[in-house]
C-alpha cells in the first residue's frame, strides 16, 4: 500500500546539510496497524507528515497504490490525500468557530456528498460516538478526551483507507487515551490501515508492528 524508498529531508544551512531523515526504506500493508517509535526529536513527525503528503520538501520515492507521489503535482497530491487519508493530530486541530456537528460536516463537503447525505452520515457519527448530545456545543465547551474523539470521528467519517495519529493520547489522561486506543483498535479490526506515532509503549502495544526512529535513521523494525 504504502512504499518508501530511501527517503531523506534536509535543511540547508549555507554550505552545511543537517539531516533530518535518513535512507528511510519502509512498506506498509493495507490493514497494518504500525507505530513509530524514538526519541524527541528523532524525526517521527516529520515522518508521519511526509506519509501524509503534508510536507513535500524531500528527495527519494514515495508510492500509494501504486501512485508516484514523488513525480505528482500538489494538486494531486491533495487529491489523493482528501479520498485515502485520515489524520488525527495532539492537538486536535478542531475549528472552534465551528459546533461539533459542522467540525464532523467539512470532511464530507470536500466529496461529493448532497446535503443529505451528509446529514445523514455525520448523524450516524454522532450516534457512534455517543456525542448526539454535544453536536452543537462548540470545542472549547469539551473535555479535552471528548474534542479528540471530535476529531477521531472526523478523521474517519468519510471512510479513509488509512488514518495517520500524531501523539493522538498525548494531552490525555489514562483513561481518555485507552478510550482513544480503543477506538483505533477497532478500526483497524475493520481493515483501516493505521500508523501511530507515539512515545508510550502502552498505545504501541495496540499494534503489530513498531519501527524506531533515532536521529533520523530507522534502527529496528
Amino acid at each position: 500500500m504504502i512504499a518508501l524508498r530511501n527517503i531523506e529531508k534536509y535543511f540547508e544551512h549555507g554550505p552545511t546539510k543537517t539531516f533530518v531523515l535518513r535512507r528511510i526504506n519502509i512498506d506498509i500493508k493495507e490493514g497494518e496497524f504500525v507505530s513509530i517509535m524514538g526519541p524527541s526529536g528523532a524525526g517521527k513527525s516529520t515522518l508521519l507528515h511526509l506519509i501524509g503528503m503534508h510536507d513535500s520538501a524531500w528527495t527519494g520515492e514515495y508510492y500509494f497504490l501504486d501512485h508516484p507521489i514523488h513525480k505528482l503535482k500538489k494538486k494531486e497530491r491533495d487529491e489523493i490525500y482528501k479520498k485515502y487519508f485520515g489524520f488525527v493530530f495532539q492537538s486536535y486541530h478542531l475549528l472552534d468557530s465551528l459546533t461539533v456537528y459542522e467540525n464532523l460536516d467539512i470532511p464530507l463537503s470536500y466529496r461529493n456528498f448532497k446535503k443529505s447525505e451528509r446529514d445523514s452520515i455525520v448523524c450516524d457519527m454522532l450516534d457512534r460516538f455517543q456525542m448526539v448530545g454535544k453536536k452543537d456545543l462548540f470545542p472549547n465547551q469539551l473535555s479535552g478526551g471528548q474534542q479528540q474523539l471530535v476529531a477521531i470521528a472526523r478523521a474517519i467519517i468519510a471512510s479513509p483507507k488509512v488514518i495517520l495519529a500524531d501523539e493522538p493520547t498525548g494531552n490525555l489522561h489514562s483513561s481518555q487515551a485507552r478510550e482513544i486506543m480503543e477506538v483505533f483498535k477497532r478500526l483497524n479490526a475493520s481493515g483501516t490501515t493505521i500508523i501511530q506515532v507515539t512515545h508510550s509503549e502502552t498505545n504501541a502495544e495496540y499494534g503489530n508492528r513498531i519501527i524506531k526512529i533515532v536521529d533520523g535513521w530507522i534502527s529496528t523494525d
